[in-house]
């Protein structure tokens, strides 16, 4: 059965209660956060409550920590690039897959009436996807196909 028969949309597989990052919160704060939440990524959040972008432990180390830059002074939103990719909470689960494979992206935030709601993460569609569909995503993703 796919997703596709299933009628599954990204709320559907989503993780709910992602928790957002101020986007001037400093890189250590969003490290620790990373940390004690046990993720590797955070969506950034303004003082609008709307999303800004994502952060993911790899920027924090590529970004910053190689081209010596102080985890302290630095912020989130500095790190937050333009192209933010993100699905509205009723997509089709075939639909964000295709938006995340596109992109090469592993995570993706869901977002619901403006607001971010939750994320979608290869945890999440391993849990949701015959394994024949998670096999062809991790394909597209990874290969870039």
């Amino acid at each position: 059965m796919t997703t596709h028969e299933t009628g599954k949309t990204a709320k559907d597989v989503m993780h709910q209660g992602a928790q957002c990052i101020g986007e001037h919160d400093s890189l250590r704060t969003a490290a620790q956060m990373m940390r004690d939440l046990g993720v590797g990524a955070l969506p950034i959040c303004g003082e609008d409550d709307r999303l800004k972008g994502i952060i993911t432990d790899r920027d924090i180390v590529v970004k910053c920590c190689a081209e010596d830059g102080d985890l302290d002074r630095t912020t989130a939103g500095q790190l937050a690039e333009g192209g933010l990719v993100w699905v509205e909470a009723g997509t089709r689960v075939e639909e964000a897959l295709d938006v995340m494979a596109r992109h090469q992206i592993k995570r993706i935030p869901v977002i619901d009436h403006h607001r971010l709601v939750g994320m979608i993460s290869e945890a999440d569609l391993a849990r949701e996807l015959p394994d024949e569909e998670l096999a062809e995503f991790v394909h597209r993703v990874y290969a870039g196909t």
